[in-house]
């Protein structure tokens, strides 16, 4: 296997083949999915490697001091040969990570082979392919938690003990000092307290972050602001807390620390920095400095890290690992959020170039991880790499249904919720040459209105018998998502031409199930209700865009708005998620204007709630970007779109208005009436080709790829890396 190592004595930073580590009794055997670079303690160890030795030696005077006693003891000759030997060995590298477990020693019963779990530890949670970590050093990830982010346990358990050890009340204001990753961290734990925070750090972009993610304000501690933030939120009294994240030779924090706290406030020293008190200054304020001691109770102790003897929870609430635990059950609940602080994820073969770029100050990073995708692909983990798009293929049988030419095209709807009555039921109720012929519902009062409402001739609970009807031309499937992939197989063997609402399917086997249809019946006559490319406004400016030479950028923002309480769309484990629900049209959308099919998907979310952001990408090299949000303005328009490509912008604000600006612009006139996001349109191609039996308004191809791009933007999330569509063959 490989792993990053590093020789203290010349510097020299190495990926070396090493051999696999036992699964020693007590632990589990750990394969990496990610490891997180710690910004702080990892690159002032790589800074200090690249010291010469009066250099080392002025940064490690604790060990200076034992050298000392060890030429006391045992000489000089001896002692020098020790420490050479010592300072020219390759010494690993990191302490924080998410894997899949590989094997479980004996006397482990709380996890399984196959399961994901976040290690700590600086000889246990190394940047390694494998790793063998003790009982107490790691914990089980919640489900739905990305991989990526699991990897940040270590981490946010060492901000985690030292909030801890500051006891923050409610109310209460805290100065938190340097906003690196551990400050970061620190910030949002303080505010899902209750804590209002202020930040210091020379760096803005620093401040900026913090701010987003929950502080009240930040500034660079020579600025007046920070003493005015700390005046405002205390009424002149300094605040209750102040956390040392700082790291470096200046007294500076220290200083400010005394200067901004209040009288008896508490000072909580996480990080490495100068402790040179002032002792005027903590003493007539009577200041209470704490250590927090890394990860929490239990570090530094043998019989509890290796021997995985745990605390007993009345003595000791929190452990090394329940803080573990806790971060990733904050992280999973949305209360803590560290995607924004992941500034670079870098392959895990690229480390010695990491490590480097990082050390150069090349590569300005909050928290930087390595990635380990074969690793992850060889365990099947929820780092997906790829996601499978079916093929299609189809028999040698007709698949065009016969008819006749000039009877009606006669319809059966299977299912007559609101959607079918507000959206399809009118626009095909009074349009010539059709005819409603039955309506079949689980309940039989919906079938009779929607009867009534509609002109069917019949209504029914009985589905075997519609799709046994052979005077039925197509059957349209409108009923909740967990059904449509099922209904629409049992159509398609039926002979008939389907029309099913969106999504197609919720999984890669409901998917698979429809094409074998597909290919055991020779029926490949089926539309999925991806309406939005036959709206008229947006037709007419893909047109007036015209052809593109060059790559492009597609921009989608969809405000998708909350759902009322007890929605069917909140049914996740039954119903999907809301982006399985209607996603697929936005990327339809997006592969329309594109005139391709996404070939990678990346999707995060960047908060608890169903927030998304996923990036497609296409053959030619155009991206598109499609902001789902659920926690916008309610009066914001639905959705906008802009395209870009070869000097010339496509806009589109919500179906109202649309323009092209180029060599020439064009601003189209206001719809006077409804949006029109091309249902009319949609179901004209749709009754055309059923009654011509041409092809159908959308390939198959078209419409199996953006389910199975809808499909990869979970198992993205899950995974927390881009996932490739990989065609099937």
């Amino acid at each position: 296997m490989k792993q990053v190592v590093q020789n203290y004595k010349s510097g020299e930073l190495a990926v070396l083949d090493v051999p696999v580590p036992g699964c020693k009794p007590g632990g589990v055997l750990v394969r990496t999915a990610y490891s997180l670079i710690s910004t702080g303690t990892e690159l002032m160890k790589v800074s200090e490697a690249g010291m010469s030795m009066l250099g080392k030696a002025r940064s490690r005077p604790d060990q200076v001091a034992k050298v000392m006693q060890s030429v006391a003891t045992n000489g000089v000759p001896a002692t020098y040969r020790k420490v050479m030997g010592k300072l020219d060995s390759y010494t690993p590298l990191g302490y924080s990570l998410c894997g899949v477990v590989e094997q479980v020693g004996t006397g482990i019963d709380d996890v399984k082979v196959g399961d994901l779990v976040a290690c700590a530890g600086n000889e246990h949670a190394l940047h390694a392919e494998l790793n063998w970590v003790p009982k107490n050093l790691y914990a089980p990830v919640p489900d739905g938690l990305a991989p990526r982010h699991a990897a940040f346990g270590t981490v946010g358990s060492i901000a985690m003990q030292g909030v801890r050890q500051g006891e923050p009340q409610l109310g209460e204001v805290a100065l938190v000092i340097g906003l690196g990753l551990i400050g970061q961290l620190v910030v949002q734990l303080l505010a899902a307290s209750g804590v209002r925070v202020v930040g210091v750090d020379p760096d803005p972009v620093r401040c900026e972050l913090a701010e987003r993610l929950g502080a009240a304000a930040c500034g660079d501690p020579e600025s007046a602001a920070v003493e005015a933030a700390v005046a405002e939120l205390t009424g002149g009294h300094g605040v209750d807390q102040v956390y040392l994240a700082a790291g470096g030779g200046s007294n500076q924090p220290v200083e400010l620390a005394a200067r901004l706290c209040r009288d008896r406030g508490r000072v909580i020293d996480i990080g490495k920095c100068r402790l040179d008190l002032p002792w005027n200054a903590y003493y007539e304020k009577e200041l209470d400095v704490r250590f927090s001691r890394s990860y929490g109770p239990g570090r530094y102790d043998p019989s509890y890290e290796l021997e995985g003897r745990d605390y007993p929870i009345g003595y000791v609430r929190w452990t090394e690992r329940r803080n573990l635990a806790c971060f990733l059950d904050l992280l999973a609940r949305g209360s803590v959020d560290v995607e924004p602080l992941v500034s670079h994820v870098a392959d895990f073969d690229d480390a010695v170039e990491t490590y480097q770029s990082l050390k150069d100050g090349d590569l300005k990073a909050v928290a930087v991880l390595f990635r380990y995708p074969e690793q992850a692909e060889e365990k099947g983990e929820a780092a997906t790499p790829a996601v499978s798009v079916p093929a299609v293929r189809r028999s040698g049988k007709a698949s065009t249904p016969a008819r006749a030419a000039k009877a009606p095209v006669r319809l059966a709807f299977v299912g007559a919720g609101n959607y079918a009555t507000s959206m399809l039921l009118p626009h095909l109720a009074q349009r010539d040459g059709v005819e409603l012929s039955t309506v079949v519902t689980t309940t039989a009062l919906s079938a009779a209105n929607a009867q009534r409402k509609f002109g069917f001739a019949e209504a029914t609970t009985d589905l075997d018998a519609v799709l046994g009807d052979k005077s039925i031309d197509a059957v349209f499937v409108v009923t909740r998502h967990s059904s449509h992939a099922e209904l629409t197989r049992r159509a398609l063997l039926a002979g008939k031409t389907v029309f099913v609402e969106k999504p197609l399917a919720l999984t890669e086997d409901e998917l698979a199930g429809v094409l074998a249809a597909v290919e055991e019946s020779g029926n490949d006559r089926l539309q999925v209700g991806f309406n939005r490319r036959f709206a008229p406004l947006l037709t007419e400016a893909k047109q007036r865009f015209g052809a593109r030479t060059g790559p492009a950028n597609l921009r989608y923002l969809v405000n998708a708005g909350r759902l009322q309480h007890g929605s069917w769309y909140l049914q996740q484990g039954t119903e999907g998620s809301r982006f399985e629900g209607e996603g697929g049209h936005f990327i339809d959308t997006a592969s329309w204007l594109l005139d391709a099919d996404p070939v990678s998907v990346y999707a995060v979310a960047p908060s608890g709630n169903d927030d998304l952001q996923v990036v497609l990408r296409y053959p030619d090299g155009s991206t598109a970007t499609i902001s789902y949000v659920t926690t916008g303005a309610p009066g914001f328009p639905k959705e906008t779109l802009d395209l870009v490509a070869d000097g010339k912008v496509l806009k589109l604000d919500d179906f109202v208005r649309a323009s092209v600006y180029g060599r020439k612009r064009w601003v189209s006139s206001r719809l006077p009436k409804a949006r029109d996001k091309g249902q009319s349109a949609e179901l004209a191609a749709f009754i055309k080709a059923v009654r011509t039996g041409g092809p159908m308004p959308v390939s198959l191809e078209s419409l199996v790829a953006t389910t199975a791009a809808t499909l990869a933007v979970q198992a993205g999330l899950a995974g927390g890396a881009p996932v490739t569509l990989a065609n099937a063959r």
